[in-house]
């Protein structure tokens, strides 16, 4: 059964993280990958998600899947009790979880139950394909991506950053051009998009 949190800015929905969570928090660890971030030049948002885990208590595993071997990609993504993905470029980290092996472990992971925490980029590669956000990031930032299937865990296609600066023309680019082809799923950066136990909610 999915548990999954989407958002646009973690930072800005830890009331929401809290309770789609419902238990204590603290002692509790995360696998924290940012490799989404790598190829950006602004990339506060990765230290400001760090930091708001670990005001909650929460052990921050980070694991950069451009990077890592196999075993340590293996071994973090089920020791740990969540999984976290930052944003950034969304060709880029699509590229880094198939080319490491990532890809199909989140997957596995994510199918057996275990929370799914995705910011912005981290949201959108669960998505059936990340075509669509090519206006909002830069695809020639992956330049070993072949394909732009995503990681098909949803059937929805989440567009974090509704008018929300800097994103707000470039999101609103993405509507325009895919709202009758697909079925987008807009969150500002205080929404969230919570799926546990089939259920879909935005709040």
């Amino acid at each position: 059964m999915l548990n999954m949190l989407l958002t646009s800015s973690f930072k800005d929905v830890v009331g929401h993280f809290i309770d789609f969570v419902g238990e204590d928090v603290k002692g509790k660890t995360v696998t924290f990958i940012p490799t989404a971030s790598i190829p950006e030049e602004y990339d506060h948002y990765v230290y400001t998600a760090k930091e708001t885990f670990k005001n909650l208590g929460i052990v921050v595993d980070e694991l950069d899947v451009s990077e890592a071997p196999l075993k340590e990609i293996t071994d973090k993504l089920k020791r740990n009790d969540y999984i976290y993905v930052s944003g950034g470029n969304v060709f880029f980290l699509l590229q880094e979880l198939r080319i490491s092996g990532a890809e199909k472990l989140i997957k596995e992971q994510i199918k057996a139950g275990k929370l799914y925490i995705g910011e912005s980029a981290g949201s959108i590669v669960t998505s059936p394909n990340i075509e669509y956000v090519k206006f909002i990031d830069d695809v020639g930032k992956a330049t070993k991506l072949h394909s732009f299937e995503g990681l098909n865990i949803i059937k929805f296609f989440p567009l974090p950053h509704y008018n929300n600066e800097p994103f707000k023309e470039a999101v609103n680019n993405v509507i325009d051009y895919y709202n009758s082809k697909l079925n987008l799923l807009p969150i500002s950066n205080d929404q969230t998009i919570q799926i546990k136990e089939g259920n879909i909610t935005v709040k």
